[in-house]
């Protein structure tokens, strides 16, 4: 009997359960909360269901699955934890890396070769990255770094906000992360107003001529011409540029359907698992319930905001200087969340107007936002990566 108890008592001590603090309960509790939304909410599930599982299995403890490799010399093995080979992609900027080719792989730059104007929309919604940037670092007391890596949360754009806190500020990875996620996910929720508020009902129901057709050769030569310029003005943005103008080149030359099919599809689907597996596994209480996450959730929505403030202003400029060719609802899809922020763009504007078919003028901005969070990311990790 004695020796039953002594055993009982001995696997109770080594278990999870004789580990539990109220911290890690919160921490469970949270994950749960994020796997509610990503599966009942439908929030970005994609990767929301990775992440907060992963934030689970982190907060399980006793499990050694983030321990760091020890080789044994005399017997010339080793150990390693799990997690902690599957974050070794985000920490060398591969799982983004890829998730961009993808992207490119899926994106069509037409829109924005026939409207290059288009351009100048993406880049004025990337307004928020800078504003929440100072607003961290003058009022919030974030180290120039981290604030980069917080405000780039307003590019709408996860695998930048995961790379770039990366780089920068691999403590804030999660929340930034989730935050990221999260507003992606309530673009239909938080766009909306901003367009009424800083449109009129006569702007919102102008209805844009139909964009040119572009060229194959346009096409092909787009991704090459970009990728030479931006990354010899700017070499941080080599792994997220790069790939994304090498997965829209697979797309568009026209002798390569196999890769971009590969790159859109399997490779993008297998290669989110571990994305958002390794950004729950950094979810720990010691790293998130801390008053910083409170900050980066509201410095992320101001970041957001901002950025759709920012197209939106914008648009409202090329309004007046096209004396109202130009319907403004195109600039909130400056945000790189793509195509979502477009298909926005295209109800709020076909509510006003049944006859109001904005999808194809929104893209262009849509994707010229997705090369702005890029450009933005990379010059912040080029000044602040040290």
């Amino acid at each position: 009997m004695n020796f039953v108890v002594e055993v009982l008592t001995k696997i109770m001590q080594g278990s999870g359960f004789a580990a539990l603090d109220w911290r890690t309960v919160v921490m469970l509790l949270i994950a749960c909360v994020l796997l509610y939304m990503g599966i009942v909410k439908g929030y970005e599930p994609l990767l929301m269901v990775p992440i907060a599982f992963g934030m689970l299995l982190a907060n399980l403890p006793v499990t050694g699955l983030f321990n760091e490799p020890v080789y044994d010399a005399a017997t010339h093995s080793g150990t390693v934890g799990f997690m902690w080979v599957l974050y070794q992609g985000v920490q060398y900027a591969i799982y983004p890396s890829i998730i961009f080719m993808g992207i490119g792989a899926m994106t069509d730059f037409g829109p924005l070769l026939a409207n290059p104007m288009s351009l100048l929309l993406g880049a004025a919604a990337q307004l928020g990255i800078f504003t929440a940037f100072l607003l961290a670092v003058l009022c919030l007391g974030f180290t120039p770094a981290q604030a980069a890596a917080i405000g780039v949360i307003g590019g709408a754009d996860g695998p930048t906000a995961i790379l770039t806190s990366s780089k920068l500020a691999v403590d804030l990875l999660p929340a930034i992360a989730i935050a990221a996620y999260s507003y992606m996910a309530l673009i239909p929720m938080i766009q909306p107003p901003l367009m009424k508020a800083l449109t009129t009902k006569e702007m919102r129901k102008v209805k844009m001529t139909q964009l040119r057709t572009v060229s194959k050769a346009e096409k092909i030569i787009f991704p090459i011409a970009v990728t030479i310029f931006v990354v010899l003005l700017i070499p941080d943005t080599a792994p997220l540029l790069g790939m994304l103008m090498l997965g829209n080149l697979f797309r568009e030359c026209g002798v390569t359907e196999r890769l971009s099919d590969i790159a859109q599809n399997g490779l993008m689907n297998i290669v989110t698992i571990p994305l958002g597996l390794s950004v729950g596994f950094k979810a720990t209480a010691s790293t998130f319930l801390t008053p910083q996450t409170i900050s980066i959730v509201v410095l992320g929505l101001c970041a957001f905001m901002l950025s759709t403030t920012g197209g939106l202003l914008f648009g409202d400029l090329m309004y007046v200087l096209t004396k109202g060719k130009v319907n403004p609802l195109i600039g909130s899809a400056g945000v790189s969340a793509v195509p979502m922020a477009a298909r926005v763009s295209q109800n709020v504007g076909q509510k006003e107007n049944p006859a109001n078919f904005l999808l194809m003028h929104a893209m262009g901005p849509n994707v010229a936002g997705v090369i702005g969070s890029a450009v933005a990311a990379g010059f912040m990790i080029k000044v602040f990566g040290g």
